[in-house]
């Protein structure tokens, strides 16, 4: 069992940046591959980035590539996400997963966060 806790969302401008945090419960957070989704209002999830259980490997939704970075710490069971060049269409709730691999399908996670609100005004 994994427990996900998002933070770091907030308001900022167009341009600006955010830096979000999961902090996760257990044990076994070093062996579970973790991702981070958005859900705009109105629209499905979907994919932002995703990072194997050893950081090795990093995977990038289109419209984020070159602009967000997803890291993790397994000594401190946390998994980020460094958001820059913020536009008002990044606008959204974000969530973090854990699952078995790093892939874009929401229904291959199997533990998720309660998601931290982005705001970016233009």
């Amino acid at each position: 069992q994994v427990q996900l806790v998002e933070s770091g969302g907030g308001l900022v401008q167009t341009g600006g940046s955010l830096r979000l945090s999961c902090a996760a419960s257990g044990r076994t957070f070093s062996s579970y591959a973790m991702g981070w989704f958005r859900q705009a209002l109105g629209k499905e999830r979907e994919f932002v980035a995703a990072i194997s259980w050893n950081g090795g490997h990093t995977y990038y939704a289109d419209s984020v590539k070159g602009r967000f970075t997803i890291s993790r710490d397994n000594a401190k069971n946390t998994v980020y996400l460094q958001m820059n060049s913020l536009k008002p269409e990044d606008t959204a709730d974000y969530y973090c997963a854990a699952g078995d691999h790093p892939v874009v399908s929401i229904y291959e996670y199997d533990y998720w966060g309660q998601g931290t609100q982005v705001t970016v005004s233009s």
